[in-house]
């Protein structure tokens, strides 16, 4: 099903199509995965192709973006809040990214708070990691103990982007 701005934009079918399975066939290797609803998510790339036209980034097509790409680091496709996210909800804030318990069945897809500060809180934030303290801003580091893949976030992936390995095969390296 194409939507009106699609049309208006001359977004082709074959468009959506390619970038679907990019981002699919991404979202698997990496251990994501794309929500199983086709037709809701294809609508959704859709929406990333129009931002990509419009503002020259594939911000979130689920928020307002400003159309200034340093405003919006935080909204291009796939968000910062992607991971914390389905941590702690099963999808992301636009259902574009699922869980695993997801796509097998055992939870369903349920309303995500919108977790992207205002504004005034994002220049201040901003500002903040330009004076980065570290006493102050202490993201732990996951190692995998089967490759060694290292990455910082609150929580380990699902899977280890690199070997698959699952999330209780990470341990926490750093700074503690």
């Amino acid at each position: 099903m194409f939507s009106v701005m699609a049309v208006a934009m001359d977004i082709s079918e074959n468009e959506v199509t390619e970038l679907y399975e990019r981002l699919n066939a991404e979202a698997e290797q990496s251990g994501y995965h794309l929500n199983h609803d086709v037709d809701f998510t294809r609508d959704l790339v859709e929406g990333l192709i129009i931002n990509e036209r419009r503002y020259g980034y594939q911000a979130c097509p689920c928020r307002l973006a400003s159309a200034d790409k340093e405003d919006d680091l935080d909204i291009i496709c796939p968000c910062d809040y992607r991971d914390p996210d389905l941590t702690g909800y099963n999808s992301c804030y636009c259902g574009l990214y699922v869980s695993q318990s997801i796509v097998d069945g055992e939870n369903e897809i349920v309303i995500v708070p919108e977790r992207r500060p205002e504004p005034e809180e994002r220049r201040k934030a901003q500002s903040k990691s330009a004076a980065f303290n570290t006493s102050e801003n202490v993201i732990p580091v996951w190692r995998c103990k089967v490759c060694g893949y290292l990455c910082a976030r609150y929580e380990p992936p699902e899977v280890c982007p690199i070997c698959r390995a699952k999330k209780d095969r990470f341990e926490r390296f750093g700074p503690i």
